[in-house]
């Protein structure tokens, strides 16, 4: 007899809490193996093809492409045991699971190892909780039972859905941990919230709508006066209803284009925000005679063997820059009160692809020679082109190299990249006049530009550091006497 199995989309690591499905990759119906890839999902960090930890008959899926899922939530359901389509007597392409028997893969952390809660076994007969608000396709003719899409328990009143606070046994509707902080970090009672998602889900827009309501000031009222209903709560009960997981226009917006800040855009407005709301930074900057370097890359170049890029003869003299001045390489635990100063240099550089703006990270920068540093370099970069980097090498930097030249401009105060310390911003090399050897003359300048958490040093050691680098940028050679 088959048993329907669920999967749900598994914890993608990094801190992840959701991920947008963007192409299936088997249909209702289909005959799967165990780790099979089942669907391709864009994090806020990469693009990850997920398998399934079973091996059966697809009898169900859940979100259609474009839809954005929570982790946790439904993926598909599997027959287990099932006969194959074509009505022979075999079992499902890999057979029947053991109770005993996981999937080899733990690429994304929902197989083997994975705690028993991710690998729930659903009984015979017991429908499969859906977190789409559409009820999902299944196959005909399939021997499992089919999927029923779980509504929220309704108020007493019979007006909808009830508040956690209102329901006999008050669970709290939250799957993000993202949004549980939020709401811890600011006081609010989750239990006295209404999630607009699905089965009465609490989504991000929820929290962020009651936080905005809460700090909403009060409108002066005479004493025994009538108070009359806000006007914006008589809008909101005469507007339409807002779609779940979305968030209604705030007031005085006009209409326009909404593009959902989501993915890796979603991504980059959090950590910026939250750079700019928690780092006190800082920018000094530096113009520099860059003749000297860029002609000791072609003399590199012109004597055989691999090519060396500018890119990495920088990162070459950030991470010495970074062994003289550790406190760059830092970050700071607010609750300790402590500046944590880091041993190993692993080296963010910005790259701007069709996804958006990545920092790709070279781990152990400080280990590597110009030559090795160029090749990680180009092999993170056409990675992140092709949308193939995992999450692991987008995240753990401790300093990043930002190299905004590309885009034709001179300088920048570029926003530190949380949880880091610093970052080094390189403008466009271009000839430009500069007073060289007492005389005037026609020299390739740079603009250089360092933004620093004010928390982990002052100016003085941040200057130091710029000063430094831009010598080395004038005189190759003061790298070399320093290695």
């Amino acid at each position: 007899m088959a048993q329907v199995l669920e999967f749900k989309l598994p914890d993608l690591g990094e801190g992840l809490t959701e991920a947008e499905i963007v192409r299936w990759l088997v249909q209702v119906g289909d005959v799967v193996a165990i780790d099979q890839p089942v669907v391709e999902v864009e994090t806020a960090k990469a693009m990850v093809e997920v398998p399934c930890p079973y091996g059966g008959v697809v009898t169900a899926r859940f979100g259609e492409e474009g839809t954005e899922l929570p982790v946790g939530a439904p993926l598909l359901t599997v027959a287990v045991g099932a006969p194959v389509a074509d009505g022979s007597a075999g079992t499902a392409g890999a057979g029947a699971l053991d109770a005993n028997e996981g999937s080899g893969n733990v690429l994304v952390g929902y197989g083997t190892g994975a705690p028993p809660a991710r690998r729930r076994r659903v009984r015979p007969g017991e429908p499969v909780r859906s977190a789409a608000p559409a009820a999902p396709t299944a196959a005909l003719g399939s021997v499992a039972t089919a999927a029923a899409p779980v509504t929220a328990p309704e108020r007493p009143d019979g007006h909808g859905a009830a508040t956690a606070a209102e329901r006999p046994d008050g669970p709290v509707p939250v799957i993000s941990p993202l949004v549980r902080r939020l709401a811890r970090e600011n006081g609010l009672d989750l239990r006295k919230l209404r999630g607009s998602g699905p089965e009465g889900l609490i989504l991000r827009a929820d929290v962020e709508h009651a936080l905005r309501a809460a700090t909403a000031p009060a409108p002066a009222q005479a004493p025994g006066t009538v108070t009359a209903p806000p006007a914006a709560a008589q809008a909101a009960h005469s507007a339409p209803a807002v779609p779940a997981g979305q968030s209604a226009p705030a007031a005085g917006v006009s209409s326009g284009t909404r593009v959902p800040l989501r993915g890796v855009r979603g991504a980059v407005a959090d950590k910026l925000s939250r750079s700019r709301r928690e780092i006190p930074d800082a920018t000094c900057w530096v113009d520099a005679d860059a003749t000297e370097l860029m002609n000791a890359r072609t003399a590199m170049n012109a004597a055989g063997g691999p090519k060396i890029s500018l890119l990495a003869l920088l990162a070459r003299i950030c991470t010495a820059a970074l062994a003289r001045f550790p406190e760059l390489n830092s970050t700071v635990d607010m609750e300790a009160r402590e500046v944590v100063r880091l041993e190993q240099v692993h080296l963010g550089f910005a790259a701007q692809t069709e996804r958006g703006l990545v920092v790709p990270v070279v781990r152990d920068a400080h280990t590597r020679n110009a030559e090795s540093l160029t090749a990680e370099f180009a092999r993170l970069t056409e990675a992140a082109r092709t949308g193939t980097l995992t999450p692991a090498q987008l995240t753990g930097g401790t300093f990043t190299l930002n190299n905004y030249g590309v885009f034709g401009v001179d300088g920048s105060t570029p926003i530190i990249n949380h949880p880091e310390a610093a970052m080094l911003g390189v403008g466009r090399i271009v000839p430009k006049p500069w007073v060289h050897e007492g005389e005037l003359a026609v020299r390739q300048v740079v603009q250089l530009s360092l933004t620093f958490d004010h928390r982990v040093c002052d100016g003085g050691t941040a200057g130091g550091f710029l000063r430094y680098v831009a010598d080395c940028v004038e005189q190759p050679a003061v790298l070399l006497r320093t290695l």
